[in-house]
């Protein structure tokens, strides 16, 4: 019998054919999310990326439950620690955000009360989920905004969202985040409005909270970077479908999906040398078909050819096993010949 420090953890949280439709009177549908699954584990990062319009912050707020109720029609599975989270009682998701789950969001001047202090912002989640004076709450939200990087905490606490800097008010959102030491984290783009240094350091204090906390993060992002630094799996997301999932190291060196290799192949090289000129997706998000009629890709895709653009009876655009721990919907994609050990794929995927 394995022993039982040998066995896997069960996920904290896992996501099962989920979809997300808008509605809207007398016009067609817009599905946004279209059966996207995935699990994480205690300790583990997974990543979701994708450009803008793809469904990843959809997807964060449908799984937290904050979608609105009129005009969203969300299907599928969201279970937290094994607790269905789709069609919960208001009184459940309320007890349970904020607590056991928290998210980041992207727009920090949106997402922060414009009329409240930050320090009644923070220290609210404090004293509605722990057992902890006022006082005690106090010092607990100035201990947040020092571990965050905010300079002069006590002071902080005082003023209102628009005295401080974009950056600063992300911080801000991240320490309200980080208050109960959620079981489930997510973050929307959470280092978007912040310089490299401060980049690097709310990474790092998000790295250091999943081991020692062993808390599941989900990192919606369009920087490759910040995967390649902190992610463990990858799911590579397009027109509300996951279309590549993988390790992050096998990923970024074989890159299957023409999307996700037009994607590595886009990023800025520093061995290119001066002038050397980018290499983008051609097109934009927007120049999609249905994945009812085929590949939602391929009218951007250089390796598209005629079966990609119809739906072919038995050989559906599906995500299929594609190798040890890899997912791929795609029916052309990047083949790679022999090559060298240490070769990267991004030459190839060029």
């Amino acid at each position: 019998m394995q022993p039982l420090s040998a066995m896997p953890a069960e996920p904290v949280l896992e996501v099962e054919e989920l979809a997300v439709r808008f509605t809207r009177r007398g016009e067609q549908p817009t599905r946004a999310v279209d059966g996207v699954s995935f699990t994480v584990a205690p300790g583990e990062t997974v990543g979701l990326v994708g450009e803008s319009g793809c469904g990843k912050s959809v997807t964060s707020l449908a799984v937290m439950g904050l979608l609105p109720r009129r005009g969203v029609e969300v299907s599928g599975s969201v279970r937290f620690q094994g607790q269905e989270l789709v069609g919960a009682p208001d009184a459940t998701l309320r007890r349970l955000r904020g607590a056991d789950m928290a998210m980041v969001f992207q727009d920090p001047l949106s997402s922060l009360n414009p009329t409240v202090p930050i320090g009644t912002q923070v220290t609210e989640v404090l004293l509605e989920h722990r057992d902890l004076s006022r006082k005690e709450a106090t010092d607990e939200a100035t201990g947040l905004l020092d571990k965050v990087g905010i300079p002069d905490p006590r002071r902080r606490l005082k003023e209102y969202p628009h005295q401080l800097s974009g950056g600063m008010r992300q911080r801000a959102l991240i320490a309200m985040a980080l208050a109960c030491s959620p079981r489930l984290l997510i973050a929307d783009e959470p280092t978007t409005a912040l310089d490299v240094t401060i980049q690097a350091q709310i990474l790092e204090l998000l790295r250091e909270l999943v081991v020692d906390t062993g808390t599941a993060l989900v990192m919606i992002t369009h920087d490759l970077g910040v995967v390649a630094g902190l992610c463990d799996r990858v799911h590579v997301m397009y027109a509300g479908k996951i279309i590549e999932t993988a390790d992050r190291h096998d990923l970024f060196a074989r890159p299957r999906q023409p999307y996700t290799g037009g994607l590595l192949a886009s990023v800025p090289r520093l061995d290119g040398g001066r002038g050397a000129p980018l290499t983008p997706i051609r097109g934009s998000a927007r120049d999609t078909i249905p994945w009812a009629e085929g590949c939602a890709f391929a009218p951007r895709c250089d390796n598209a050819q005629d079966d990609c653009l119809t739906e072919v009876a038995g050989s559906t655009v599906s995500l299929e096993p594609d190798g040890p721990g890899r997912e791929l919907r795609c029916r052309h994609p990047i083949q790679y010949p022999p090559s060298p050990a240490g070769a990267t794929a991004l030459g190839a995927a060029r």
